[in-house]
């Protein structure tokens, strides 16, 4: 009886130490630019995430900041940026970082980076971040 007992709280503890791994979701580790930083260029916008991504549901999108609340001249100041530059995604050899290679750097302004990760349990996790363009 007491070795069934043992078996049987073995096995319970392999089964909740094997569980809590799939319990787990991506989170995002760092970005660059990181998140409310100013920087003089960006040709590129890399996220590193805790776990392995599935990359054909991992992405990301970028806009311009500030399109709630804008004044018509700034609006109108804003339709009239250089539309962004085309955006080309790729995922280094781990599996943990989104890498967005920009066509041309990011004309002068503020961004918001709005992403979106899956990993092998397959939930969506998002987020999101500004920084700026000097």
């Amino acid at each position: 009886m007491k070795l069934i007992r043992s078996i049987a709280t073995a096995v319970a503890a392999i089964a909740m130490t094997t569980a809590i791994p799939a319990l787990a979701h991506p989170r995002l580790v760092s970005s660059i630019p990181a998140a409310q930083t100013a920087v003089q260029s960006a040709r590129q916008i890399t996220l590193r995430f805790t776990e392995r991504l599935m990359p054909q549901l991992t992405g990301l999108e970028i806009a311009p900041a500030g399109m709630a609340g804008m004044s018509h001249a700034d609006h109108s100041a804003h339709m009239a940026m250089a539309p962004l530059p085309a955006i080309k995604t790729a995922f280094s050899s781990d599996g943990k970082t989104l890498i967005a290679t920009f066509a041309s750097a990011l004309p002068r302004g503020t961004y918001t980076v709005t992403w979106h990760a899956v990993a092998a349990d397959t939930h969506r996790v998002q987020g999101q971040f500004a920084f700026t363009v000097r």
